[in-house]
């Protein structure tokens, strides 16, 4: 009896996991199949899709492991400051004008290069977006094909 208690606990406790692991699918049981047996083949198509997907919903994070991060671009600042430098000793006669033109040609790659560093992780990310949901879509088509084939209608 204790067993069968077990047991039973263990089902409901899969089933509630997998309620929400497949929250955009509706799950008919097409061949009068228990709550208990759709609980039970839910779960085991839910490890099989993982496992030939890649992809896990309850832990989407661990499927795709992060990027590693932007290898930031230097260097914008010591050529806008070699820049200016020459700017300002054809503009003026001066070192002081060689100095403020280095000043202002280092600001301004500085400023450049912060903007293309931005530029480079906003595009790692979106790319990190675009193969977590394409993962997912391979998840649900794996899921629904595995419940399909037990008897299951997938919507």
């Amino acid at each position: 009896m204790k067993t069968a208690k077990a047991a039973m606990v263990m089902l409901v406790m899969l089933g509630a996991g997998h309620q929400v692991l497949a929250q955009d699918m509706f799950i008919y049981p097409g061949k009068g199949q228990s709550a208990e047996q759709q609980d039970k083949d839910e779960y085991e198509c839910y490890g099989w899709a993982r496992s030939s997907s890649g992809y896990d919903p309850a832990n989407p994070a661990a499927a795709s492991p992060a990027p590693a991060p932007a290898a930031k671009q230097t260097g914008g600042v010591a050529r806008g400051a070699l820049a200016g430098a020459t700017i300002g000793v054809i503009a003026g006669d001066s070192s002081k004008a060689a100095g403020r033109g280095a000043v202002a040609g280092a600001l301004f790659g500085g400023i450049k290069q912060h903007h293309t560093n931005q530029q480079t992780a906003q595009q790692q990310q979106q790319q990190q977006a675009g193969q977590s949901a394409a993962k997912k879509n391979d998840y649900n088509r794996a899921y629904a094909a595995c419940l399909e084939g037990r008897g299951y209608t997938v919507k």
